[in-house]
């Protein structure tokens, strides 16, 4: 276990972040299991990029003085893998909420699959989700959803490097995507149904990189926590 000046000094740590947890829960899981065994009133700890609930993986956690670093490593080219599901939108764009419409998939071939992801690779103009954490006139998008209440979002330019399609088996269909800092995942696979004049959302997704950090290099939460003898609950 490190020391209380080893946390206080910086320290960047990896986690695995597991499904159902958001981003917050894990930072504050782990600033709550270093205050309480050092004793300390008050400890910096902070994330570089927030994933999901429903999504897994490398989540760079930043305590003490290495929080100055979090736009840098927020900044830096992100690497997910995970699936869409065909034939069906839902309004978080992913499996938070309910299917809202059905489309046909009939006239979609494999080629076709293959075909539009490359067809998203550069420089493109993407729509966050209401469903996520922006803030509009001080309010989270999620917040105004939740409510019942829509707004006008804005686009946002995004990057994708790579978008490879690694399997199909429909409706599921595999991917991996290597994007820029600010690309939703989730308005990626609306996107995408909509260029496949059908429908799709996210069904699963993982992070397994931020830049040069890899998610094979992360620890479990529950492995950190370990030593604190602090449960994840």
């Amino acid at each position: 276990m490190l020391t209380e000046d080893a946390y206080k000094n910086g320290q960047v740590l990896l986690i695995d972040k597991p499904l159902t947890w958001t981003s917050f829960q894990v930072v504050n899981k782990i600033r709550f299991a270093i205050q309480r065994k050092f004793g300390l009133k008050k400890l910096k700890v902070g994330h570089a990029g927030t994933l999901d609930p429903l999504a897994t993986g490398l989540l760079i956690v930043c305590t003490g003085k290495f929080t100055k670093q979090i736009d840098t490593f927020q900044a830096q080219v992100k690497t997910y893998t995970g699936s869409f599901t065909l034939g069906a939108t839902t309004p978080s764009y992913d499996k938070e909420t309910e299917v809202n419409q059905i489309f046909s998939t009939a006239h979609i071939t494999d080629e076709l699959i293959k075909i539009t992801a490359k067809n998203f690779e550069g420089i493109r103009h993407q729509k966050p989700p209401i469903y996520s954490a922006i803030k509009q006139e001080g309010r989270r998008l999620y917040d105004l959803a939740r409510a019942g209440e829509t707004a006008e979002i804005p686009t946002r330019a995004i990057e994708i490097l790579s978008f490879e399609i690694t399997k199909i088996n429909r409706p599921q269909i595999d991917f991996k995507v290597i994007c820029s800092k600010g690309t939703y995942i989730r308005s990626l696979a609306y996107d995408f149904g909509l260029e496949l004049k059908s429908g799709a959302y996210l069904s699963a997704l993982r992070r397994t990189a931020i830049g040069d950090f890899k998610v094979l290099d992360a620890i479990t939460l529950e492995h950190f926590l370990a030593p604190f003898q602090v449960t994840e609950e």
